[in-house]
């Protein structure tokens, strides 16, 4: 579990394919190396990876044909800037939202512009996750915590401050960028109960009872 709150933005140094998959080795940048050990989870610009081996000041981690082709990671090369997010340990602070490192999918950054001292991102969201965006409500952006201004149809804006573009890749993306997105887990919890209603005396929790205490 992570928060979308970016630690350091991380670098990749080699890219090892065999078949479909492939093992990443990334500079971990400002992290603390004797804070991660072997099993430890870290998101790579939003998706959960495991540590399989620490190298001085670096990490391995592999990615599975399956994480390659659902996220923006197979699109990676030596070189490039990662947002990296260490896994929230119990008790500390939850600065940005619960964020399980699952990408829901990819969308496609639209508009990119600057406006006072903050940026405007607009986002293409695939149109299976257009239900799950609602204004004012959180999504994770290629790992990173946001407030989702409005939307329109699938496409949703955000504004991006001054401290967050410099301490992100978000800095750099351009038009036509693809972006990993991970929705509000509470709205995917939440359409899954409201499939499953049980009978009306159950004392369950259904659309009616949900409609009546003002949540629909």
């Amino acid at each position: 579990m992570f928060t979308g709150i970016i630690e350091t933005v991380g670098q990749i140094k080699a890219i090892e394919r065999s078949g479909g998959d492939a093992q990443l080795h990334i500079d971990i940048a400002a992290i603390d190396p004797h804070s991660l050990k072997l099993g430890d989870s870290v998101a790579v610009n939003g998706v959960c990876l495991t540590v399989t081996a620490l190298p001085g000041g670096s990490f391995r981690a592999d990615a599975s044909a399956e994480t390659l082709h659902h996220t923006t990671l197979g699109e990676l090369r030596v070189g490039s800037p990662v947002n990296l997010e260490t896994a929230l340990k119990a008790g500390a602070p939850l600065g940005g939202h619960l964020v399980s490192g699952h990408v829901d999918g990819v969308g496609q950054v639209s508009r990119f512009y600057q406006q006072d001292r903050s940026w405007r991102l607009h986002i293409q969201a695939p149109p299976m996750l257009a239900r799950y965006i609602a204004r004012k409500g959180s999504i994770c952006v290629d790992g990173v915590s946001l407030t989702v201004n409005s939307v329109s149809g699938a496409e949703f804006e955000v504004n991006i401050v001054p401290h967050t573009l410099q301490q992100t890749t978000l800095a750099a993306v351009v038009v036509g960028q693809r972006v990993n997105l991970e929705v509000d887990m509470i709205a995917r919890y939440l359409e899954r109960l409201l499939a499953f209603e049980p009978a009306a005396d159950s004392g369950g929790v259904n659309a009616n009872l949900l409609r009546e205490r003002g949540f629909l």
